[in-house]
Parts: structure tokens; sequence; C-alpha cells
């Protein structure tokens, strides 16, 4: 893991934030639907870097290596599961040193693309860009850095202390009582050809600012939460999710097959 071992050893500043975005299912959730819209190219070079690992599977994995003890999962890469937006858009002065989710999805898009890297970079690059992409659709993965995502908002949940963070990543999933395969099943039934291609955007730039729009409202006047607070913000959840199902797979698509096209290209001329 190559680059892993280059970003421990060149980083200046190491900070942890317990920030794990989307849950276990909401992660899953986000690569079944991406599973599902890859195009073939796509998928045959998916297989071929995790074999029977599926999407869902793979989404979950940068999350799960953060109980390995190791500097890189414990100091280094825990920065890159968020962004930091300081105004209404992301700026350059917004990336800390250590780098964030922005830029850790520029640079594993690059080994990704990179004939010369091997299948190992490959493998843990393709589960980062994936895990990514669902982390900058969850609205407090968008923070303002005043209140480390909304970690530091203490609320009740059904009457159990919590914070607000913690509502968005996994309790309103959680509480739907489904399956990730059902979970993502459902959205992809209430999901048009439509909405498909409306959302087949690949720039990240976008998908931040959507969530900051989303974060916004998801600041609640009363800290007991519970139905209400669920029903209010149910279609929000579920909106990102699908998008971020769709928008890893677009992205993947464009990641594996513009190289081959743009090479193809370059001889023709």
């Amino acid at each position: 893991m190559r680059f892993a071992t280059a970003a421990v050893m060149g980083a200046a500043i190491a900070i942890s934030n317990p920030a794990m975005a989307w849950g276990p299912i909401g992660h899953r959730i986000t690569g079944a639907i991406a599973q599902d819209n890859l195009s073939g190219v796509a998928r045959a070079k998916v297989e071929i870097l995790l074999g029977e690992v599926d999407l869902a599977e793979a989404a979950t994995w940068p999350d799960e290596m953060r109980s390995d003890p190791a500097e890189f999962w414990q100091k280094t890469s825990p920065a890159w599961h968020y962004v930091t937006v300081a105004g209404d858009d992301y700026a350059p002065s917004d990336e800390p040193g250590q780098g964030d989710g922005l830029s850790a999805l520029k640079r594993y898009t690059a080994v990704l693309r990179d004939p010369k890297a091997s299948a190992d970079d490959q493998r843990t690059a393709l589960r980062f860009v994936v895990h990514i992409i669902g982390d900058l659709h969850q609205p407090l993965h968008v923070g303002t850095g005043t209140d480390r995502g909304g970690n530091a908002v203490k609320v009740t949940w059904f009457d159990k202390p919590t914070n607000l963070h913690t509502i968005w990543d996994s309790s309103m999933i959680e509480q739907r009582a489904l399956a990730y395969s059902e979970y993502a099943h459902w959205l992809e039934r209430s999901t048009t050809p439509q909405q498909v291609i409306q959302w087949n955007e690949r720039n990240p730039m976008v998908w931040i600012h959507e969530s900051i729009a989303i974060r916004k409202k998801a600041y609640p006047t009363d800290t007991a939460l519970s139905y209400d607070y669920a029903y209010q913000h149910r279609e929000d959840i579920d909106s990102r999710l699908k998008m971020a199902g769709v928008r890893i797979a677009a992205y993947l698509n464009w990641v594996f097959e513009t190289p081959d096209a743009e090479a193809k290209t370059t001889k023709r001329r």
C-alpha cells in the first residue's frame, strides 16, 4: 500500500476525528446501489480487483480498518472521511495540512487510473473511492469546523443520549429496521431513469454544495429527537443515499472507461 505509507511519512499534522460517515448500513446501501449501476467495463474491473467482494462490502472497509493500531489508520486517514467548509462553498484554504476527503479522493483516483500501480494499491484505492464518495453525501461530513461535524452537538434520540452526527450516520437509517439489501432495493425501486441521468454528476464540488444545503437545516431547535425529526429528514436521508450510490457508479464508470478511450483517441491522432 505505497500511497498509504507515503501519506504517513509526509503528514505534518495529524488529527483524529470519530466521525465515520454513514454507519455500516448506510455505506452498504450506497455500495449496493452503485454495484447495480456499474457499466460492463467498470463491473469487470471491480471484479478483477475485488474478486467475490462487491461494492456493498468494500464500502465499509475504510471504517473497519480504523480499529487497526497503525499510525496510518489512527492519525493520517481519519481526516479523509470528511471536509471542512468555512463558507458556503469549498475553497482551497479549507483543505488542512493532512488532507481531507476531497484531496484523498483525487489521489486515490489517480492510483486507480495509473496503469503502473500495483493491484494491492488499486484495491485499496477502490475501497477508499467508494467510501469517500458516500461520506461526502452525508451532510454532517461537510462540516463548518466548529462542532466536529455535529459530534459536539448533544441530543437525545428516543430519550437516549447521543449526538447529532450519530443521528445522521446511523440512527435514522437503523430506525427503518431494514437490512441494507432491503433498504437499497426500496430506494432503487423509487429511483427513476430520469433521476439516474440527472444525478450523473462526477464533480465532488456539486456533492459538497448539496450536502451543505442539507446540513444547514439539520440542526434542531429541540434537542429531544424522535419520530418528528426522522419524518422531517427522511427524504433528505433517502435522497442522499440514492444519489451517493448512483454517483459512485458514475464515477467508477468514468475512472475505468475514460483512460482507454483517451488512449485510443490519442493514437488515432
